[in-house]
């Protein structure tokens, strides 16, 4: 049992009684703590009493959708990593639940192995778990032109002391392309490098994505701008 199991909780939102006892059994066995939900307007509470390290949010739910509770959760600052689940398969069910702000997509029926590595890999990444350091500098980050993006608070800080809030996702994205500024990546590497080879979706997800980035960065778009769209290629950060 690893020390990322012991030390995070996972809440489960599924109205399916047997799919949520299921899953339940499933990440108790692997050690990670359980808090779960039956109903959309219920999660809410449920997040402010269990305080969850990750949720595992079904789509279809009485009382307010997945997609309705994920959009709500990030527009109040919510960072807790969100992935949804759901019977839906069609491309534009992932683009909407990718944009409200989840942070994975798992379609049912789900390899319940996969499903768990996916988790260990969300939970990784927001560093939660002895995989990442357990002293964080406040002022860890990097900056983007003028803006200084806070990998501890997850937000896009201006010059004159506006500041927005990045999803994870959001995050990933620009950690990429920092790492790699000035270089033209294509679409399909950036897929693969943010959402995953496993990600078989079209590119529309990654271009809403840079729209919603350049909204928060400030920049309007043109050839001047921090996050520039090679045609026919990709996008670039530039320098």
């Amino acid at each position: 049992m690893s020390e990322l199991s012991q030390s995070a909780k996972i809440l489960i939102v599924e109205d399916d009684p047997s799919i949520r006892f299921g899953l339940g059994e499933v990440f108790s066995a692997e050690g990670f703590a359980i808090a779960t939900c039956d109903r959309g307007d219920r999660v809410g509470h449920a997040i402010g009493e269990e305080k969850p390290d990750l949720i595992i949010l079904d789509v279809m739910l009485p009382g307010r959708s997945g997609y309705e509770i994920c959009s709500a959760m990030r527009k109040e600052g919510c960072r807790v990593p969100v992935l949804m689940l759901t019977a839906k398969g069609q491309e534009m069910d992932k683009v909407v639940g990718f944009d409200s702000g989840a942070d994975d997509y798992v379609t049912k029926p789900f390899g319940v192995r996969e499903l768990v590595a996916r988790v260990r890999a969300l939970l990784r990444r927001s560093g939660h778990g002895s995989e990442t350091p357990q002293s964080v500098p406040a002022s860890t980050g990097f900056l983007i032109g003028p803006v200084r993006i806070s990998e501890r608070t997850y937000e896009v800080l201006q010059p004159d002391g506006t500041s927005e809030r990045l999803t994870p996702k959001e995050m990933d994205l620009l950690k990429y392309l920092h790492a790699h500024r000035g270089e033209v990546k294509s679409r399909d590497a950036i897929l693969d490098a943010v959402w995953g080879v496993r990600y078989f979706g079209t590119t529309r997800t990654l271009d809403q994505c840079v729209a919603q980035l350049r909204k928060k960065l400030g920049d309007s778009g043109q050839a001047s701008g921090l996050l520039r769209t090679v045609h026919g290629v990709g996008y670039v950060l530039e320098p």
